[in-house]
Order: C-alpha cells, then sequence, then structure tokens
C-alpha cells in the first residue's frame, strides 16, 4: 500500500510518501490550521503544492496538525484531505499524537512541541494519559516561536531593549511602527506566523546578555506553566520537537537540568520518527 504522511504545523507541512516497496519520498507546503482556514483553502495549497510532484495513487494517509482539537476542525481537514485523495483511507490526529509517537515510539516518556506554537503531553507508549491544555497564540504558548517574537516587539514598542541591540534591529527590520503592529496582530490572518518571524534574530543574537535572559526567562517559563506541572516530571525522560526546541536546545537543557529533570531526545521535526512509526 502506498502510504502518505503529512505533519503539519501553522508555518509548514512535511509530507512523507511510504510506497509499497518501501522506499520514502518527501514533499514540502505551506502549513495549515483549521481554526484559520477552510477545506477549500486547505484543499488549494494541496493541490498546487502536492499533487502536480506526487504522481501515484495513495491508499492511506496519517495526517498530524495543530489545530485538530474537535470534531469539526477534524472535518475541515479531512474534507480537504479527501477531495485532494478521494481513494485514500484518511485517519487524522493532532499534532501532540505527532510528537509522543515521534519521540517516544513505545515507551513512556513526556513529549514537548517548541516552535510557532507549544505544547506537552504523558505518554504511555500507547496513548497521551495526561496534557496540560495549551491554551494558543494569545492565552499561552509559552517559550514558542510566536510567543518569543510577540514579546520582543513588545519590548521594542516600549523601548525596553538595549540601544546596541535596538539599533542591530533596526537596521535588519526597520522602524516598526505601533499601527504596523497591531494590524498584523489583530486584522492580518496567522498572527503566530508573523511574530514567530522575529524569532531568527533571537537565535542570531543569542549571545547578547539582554537576549540570552530574554529567552532562558521564556524557556523557564515554559517549563513552569507545562512541565513542570506533571508530577511524573523528575521519573520520565522529557522529550522535545519543534525548530525552536531545536535551535535553542542548550539553553533548554540548561533550564531542564536547574529543575532536575532529564532531558532526552531534541529534534527539529517529529516526521523522521513518524516516518519510522508507520514503517513499523
Amino acid at each position: 500500500m502506498n502510504k502518505l504522511i503529512a505533519e503539519s504545523g501553522s508555518s509548514k507541512t512535511d509530507w512523507r510518501l511510504i510506497d509499497k516497496l518501501g522506499s520514502v519520498s518527501q514533499y514540502k507546503s505551506l502549513g495549515f490550521n483549521p481554526y484559520y482556514q477552510s477545506s477549500d483553502e486547505i484543499f488549494e495549497e494541496i493541490e498546487n503544492s502536492v499533487l502536480p510532484i506526487l504522481n501515484i495513487e495513495i491508499d492511506e494517509i496519517f495526517y498530524y496538525g495543530t489545530g485538530v482539537t474537535n470534531i469539526e476542525k477534524v472535518d475541515i481537514i479531512k474534507k480537504a484531505l479527501s477531495k485532494a485523495f478521494p481513494k485514500a483511507e484518511i485517519e487524522i490526529y493532532d499534532d501532540m499524537t505527532a510528537a509522543a509517537r515521534a519521540l517516544c515510539g513505545h515507551e513512556p516518556g513526556i513529549a514537548c512541541i517548541l516552535g510557532t506554537g507549544a505544547n506537552s503531553c504523558v505518554y504511555d507508549g500507547n496513548k497521551i494519559t495526561e496534557q496540560v491544555p495549551s491554551l494558543g497564540f494569545w492565552l499561552g504558548y509559552e517559550g514558542s516561536g510566536g510567543y518569543l517574537g510577540k514579546q520582543f516587539i513588545i519590548n521594542y514598542l516600549r523601548k525596553e531593549i538595549p540601544v546596541d541591540l535596538l539599533e542591530l534591529f533596526e537596521k535588519k527590520y526597520g522602524n516598526i511602527n505601533r499601527l504596523e503592529v497591531l494590524e498584523k496582530a489583530y486584522k492580518q490572518p496567522f498572527p503566530n506566523r508573523y511574530f514567530a518571524t522575529y524569532s531568527k534574530f533571537l537565535f542570531t543574537n543569542r549571545h547578547h546578555p539582554y537576549v540570552y535572559s530574554f529567552l532562558k526567562d521564556a524557556f523557564t517559563l515554559y517549563f513552569e506553566k507545562s512541565i513542570l506541572k506533571y508530577q511524573s516530571n523528575k521519573d520520565l525522560k522529557i522529550h522535545f520537537t519543534g525548530s525552536i526546541a531545536f535551535y535553542y536546545s542548550d539553553i533548554i537543557r540548561k533550564v531542564g537540568a536547574e529543575n532536575g529533570l532529564t532531558i532526552g531526545i531534541i529534534m527539529e521535526s517529529p516526521i523522521a520518527g513518524l516516518t519510522l512509526f508507520h514503517q513499523k
């Protein structure tokens, strides 16, 4: 059978095709979020970015994505996939299940997501058994790319960052004004993506004392609001996936050690782990 695996965040979707012979091919498209997009919009992206290069009939689809929180959101994704792949059997899971399966396989652990968004769960090797609720971009996502960018822009607009860092920022982005930010935050789609773009500036300047302190405080807050709430946090390995976790792994491991926690795998994307999970 030809299996297609999709792992989608708000910014990008990783696709893996496992064909009948076991060969693996990979593709990319923009990310999907049923909170912000309709079935037609999702289908249009698949039609433009995936179908032209995927010249094979698909038998099974395993879709893992952000925003898959209830039946209504599942239906938005399923409708788009069914239109694009009318003969395929489709299974849809949330992004937390993707992280747990990719990071833990069939072993117990705590699986964490730190990318454009943030989430976590306790996994018993088969299913998620406990989860601190993720409150989304505006009410949570501590430590995520969206959170880092949003908090830094707030500090920038309030003139709370050092002069040397301010000059570096404006050299790269120009003089960003309050009205422009409010437009992006409240009137344009995907405010999380917009703010997450500024996390790249933080990574470039992560050795600046202000930025390092800012990052460490943000990741400490993530541990406090998420991981430390699990009673089993000292007994299980804690694994991470997501671009933010991957690129700031040194700081995350430091914060984990300071809290007496065992940090295990940190991978940029769960798609490789998911591919292995479904190959088995």
